[in-house]
């Protein structure tokens, strides 16, 4: 199939601030929990990242040079607010603002994200992060404050990366939190409070910026039976329940999912809903929904304790689907479960489609002179683009664009730049930086002849084409 996709389509990139900015010191930023990490063995810390901050207009140019006209990126809550419930930073915020025009003079559309993990240290140590209703109230303050400033210029808003996150046990470190015990309740409160975030920045958007357009995002865990044994299929599908639609129910509907109130109310889980909470969510509406999806796997129940949470399912059962090619990662590469994901989200909610992160994290090196041949990462972007068409042009779903992840050399989520996502190699390691060079790999090309045609033509190439 060669059909082109719609005029307007959006091709983009998407990045996190800490993975990209670096000057972690500088501008006035305040302390964010990464900033604190220290570097091991497999990791770097996260001082310097890929200096975005200093060279984000050499990052913008080779986007142009691709024919991106789509950026998602984070603004760091602690650059902008150092303490996360303090005064306002009028230097980070200046620098955000010359970021985003930056972008729009090369005709690349900003998309901002309010949040990806990396929460002021302030509000981690005083509060515990997103478990406290202050951190709830602190992020709301933020969240308005950067509408107000920027939501005249950026048309495409997300709250939080990943939502869905916060529902698994991983959720602490992510969400701020630091000491206390990990129960039940303090993972729905985190997932509750998370929620009522997104629905008060959500509405106070709808209400005042007419132009702008803000949806939920979640890592869509696609996740199938290890067999047709009956009890792999009910957990495949209360997992899909619990961690990807309860979410996209709230955000299109204003409500959770019955079946996890259900589970709630039986387990006597409290959630820390407080009165006026649940008319807040009823306002609330999406414009699009947004998702990541990198891999797809499997659970087997055979693995999974009796009485487990649906929450802790995946902790035990999960288990490699062996009809699927993995990466040196251990993620397994599925197409077609892209296409299942475009398809389920669309079928269910009539809402645009909006992929915002994919791509295939790869260990590679740079002899510094010959360009890196990565063949592989060309194939992964050319199934996935294809399952996306098919979803479009066979299945019928309405999709915005596709933003592929870190597509200029980034630290990867753990801090390991060995596991490049890049069709732009960034000249630096975990412990030597090296000049931090951006040198295009074989795929910049390859992707930049496919966004040209506009996704007709995905066939790879055996030259590179850098007319």
């Amino acid at each position: 199939m060669t059909d082109k996709l719609k005029d307007g389509f959006l091709w983009g990139n998407s990045v996190s601030s800490m993975q990209t900015e670096g000057a972690w010191d500088q501008g006035g930023k305040g302390l964010s929990v990464y900033d604190i990490r220290e570097a091991s063995e497999f990791a770097s810390d996260w001082k310097i990242a890929t200096d975005s901050y200093h060279r984000y207009e050499e990052d913008f140019d080779f986007m142009q040079q691709l024919g991106m006209n789509c950026y998602r990126f984070q603004i760091s809550w602690s650059r902008v607010n150092p303490l996360g419930d303090g005064t306002f930073n009028e230097e980070g915020i200046a620098f955000y603002d010359k970021f985003i025009d930056g972008l729009i003079e090369r005709g690349i559309e900003p998309m901002i994200c309010l949040y990806h993990f990396d929460m002021p240290l302030h509000l981690a140590e005083k509060y515990n992060g997103f478990v406290s209703r202050e951190v709830l109230d602190a992020f709301v303050r933020y969240g308005k404050e950067m509408v107000d400033r920027f939501a005249h210029k950026v048309k495409y808003w997300i709250t939080f990366n990943e939502q869905n996150l916060y529902h698994i046990p991983e959720a602490f470190k992510i969400s701020g939190y630091l000491t206390g015990e990990k129960t039940l309740d303090e993972l729905y409160k985190i997932q509750h409070h998370v929620m009522m975030a997104h629905a008060n920045i959500a509405n106070y958007i709808h209400d005042n910026y007419k132009n702008a357009l803000i949806g939920g995002m979640l890592a869509y865990m696609e996740v199938y039976p290890a067999t047709c044994k009956p009890k792999d299929i009910l957990y495949a599908r209360k997992v899909d329940e619990f961690f990807n639609h309860n979410l996209l129910e709230a955000f299109t509907f204003g409500k959770y999912s019955k079946e996890v109130l259900t589970y709630v109310q039986r387990e006597n889980i409290d959630m820390g809903i407080q009165e006026g909470d649940l008319e807040e969510l009823a306002k609330l509406r999406s414009d699009f929904l947004s998702f990541s999806y990198y891999a797809s796997t499997t659970i087997n129940t055979d693995l999974v304790p009796e009485e487990t949470s649906v929450n802790y399912y995946m902790h035990y059962g999960k288990q490699d689907n062996p009809y699927l090619d993995t990466t040196e990662w251990n993620w397994q590469i599925d197409p077609l479960g892209f296409r299942d994901v475009i398809n389920k989200m669309y079928d269910r909610y009539k809402l645009p489609v909006f992929p915002i992160e994919n791509g295939i994290g790869v260990i590679e090196s740079w002899d510094g002179e010959n360009e890196i041949q990565d063949d592989y990462r060309i194939a992964y972007h050319k199934a996935h683009f294809q399952a996306m068409k098919d979803a479009i042009f066979i299945d019928g779903v309405d999709v915005i664009g596709y933003l592929g992840w870190g597509l200029i050399d980034i630290l990867s989520s753990q801090g390991d730049m060995r596991k490049r996502y890049g069709v732009v190699y960034v000249n630096r390691e975990n412990h030597d930086l090296k000049d931090m060079k951006r040198v295009p790999k074989k795929s910049f090309w390859w992707l930049k002849k496919v966004i040209k045609s506009n996704g007709a033509d995905l066939e790879a190439m055996e030259n590179k084409v850098n007319q």
